[in-house]
């Protein structure tokens, strides 16, 4: 019991270790699509089209989408790394990806990485006779505590997550004719919740099938104006946070920050994934805050998107200045609240023993 505690104890610095190793791909993947999503702007207007498939922009959008899709298994297989060494990183591996298939988004990646984590941590310490010893590392430990975290994600979280979503999707889709301040709100903090996640998804697949219908039929796309602005500032506003106010992120974080404002620009939500993640009890209600009042302003004002697609890129086709001030606002108030909320980012020095040496 007391080394769950203290593994409990350290669950900021395992997730600023599993931040850490996913920084790289959550920059190199989320830039190539972004480049993608830029090039592919012709598509978005009626088509419903968010990157073109053909080309160079084709390419980039599928090696960057390939890079966007390990985020979620590399955060939690090094999340189980920092607790249990490498032991834990192929049910941490294992677990994430299960969290995408279930869609359990990046919330589920850190739940299946501690659980991973801690799995693999106790297996290790089951004695073993001599003769199989070598084995508990490399195949006994990891198929364990595969299948420990396998069934935590796919049997406890996966069928209520699955009945949450089909009851949010109903009750969104009911309300999206009326109230449109509440439901930009609403849809905002969704969007902004798990970035890329299952609530982010029901918000943005709702939205992106009235821009079929609407647009369609020659209207503005009102529902999807809130959505879309929502979708870009979580990345922007973290990267204009870990500029501005350094002393309250990682250098890691800091050296992230141009990236996730371009992957803002471009409707990659998923650039503040890594802030979120390294202190989510704050971050999480920061991204939902400033989201929910940018969405029930645009929602007021009427802010449309004819694209189904967020981020800066679609302002050929949105209400150009509304959507930009909206923006504006929303990234204003997340950087004011980093400011208020979050604590100054303190790195942890290594403690190095001092080794008594004898000559006698």
């Amino acid at each position: 019991m007391k080394d769950l505690v203290n593994i409990l104890k350290n669950t900021r610095q395992h997730l600023m270790s599993g931040v850490s190793y996913m920084i790289p791909v959550v920059v190199s993947g989320g830039v190539l699509f972004a480049i993608a999503a830029m090039l592919s702007i012709n598509t978005l207007q009626g088509s419903g089209a968010a990157v073109t498939s053909e080309g160079v922009a084709g390419f980039l959008s599928t090696v960057g989408g390939a890079g966007l899709g390990l985020m979620v298994p590399v955060l939690s297989a090094f999340i189980a790394f920092s607790i249990a060494d490498r032991p834990g990183i192929a049910p941490g591996l294992i677990g994430g990806q299960l969290a995408v298939t279930v869609k359990a988004g990046f919330i589920g990646g850190i739940v299946t990485g501690l659980v991973a984590g801690i799995a693999a941590y106790y297996l290790k310490k089951i004695p073993l006779p001599k003769a199989i010893q070598s084995l508990k590392s490399i195949f006994i430990v990891p198929l364990l505590g595969t299948l420990i975290t396998g069934f935590v994600i796919v049997v406890v979280v996966g069928n209520p997550c699955a009945w949450l979503l089909t009851s949010l999707e109903t009750w969104l889709t009911g309300m999206s004719g009326s109230g449109a301040a509440i439901v930009g709100a609403i849809t905002g903090a969704m969007i902004a919740f798990d970035l890329g996640g299952p609530l982010n998804k029901v918000a943005y697949s709702t939205g992106v099938a009235l821009v079929g219908t609407t647009v369609a039929a020659g209207e503005n796309c009102t529902f999807m104006g809130p959505i879309g602005l929502a979708i870009c500032i979580p990345p922007i506003g973290a990267g204009v946070a870990s500029l501005v106010l350094k002393k309250k992120f990682s250098p890691d974080e800091q050296n992230a920050g141009v990236g996730a404002i371009a992957m803002g620009c471009c409707g990659i939500t998923e650039g503040a994934i890594s802030y979120t993640t390294a202190d989510p009890v704050r971050m999480i209600p920061i991204n939902m805050v400033s989201c929910a009042i940018a969405g029930a302003i645009a929602g007021a004002m009427g802010v449309y998107d004819n694209a189904a697609w967020g981020g800066l890129v679609v302002l050929p086709v949105a209400s150009v200045g509304s959507y930009l001030l909206c923006t504006v606002i929303g990234v204003a108030i997340y950087v004011a609240l980093c400011a208020i909320v979050k604590k100054d980012y303190v790195e942890k020095e290594e403690v190095v023993e001092d080794i008594d040496i004898s000559f006698e």
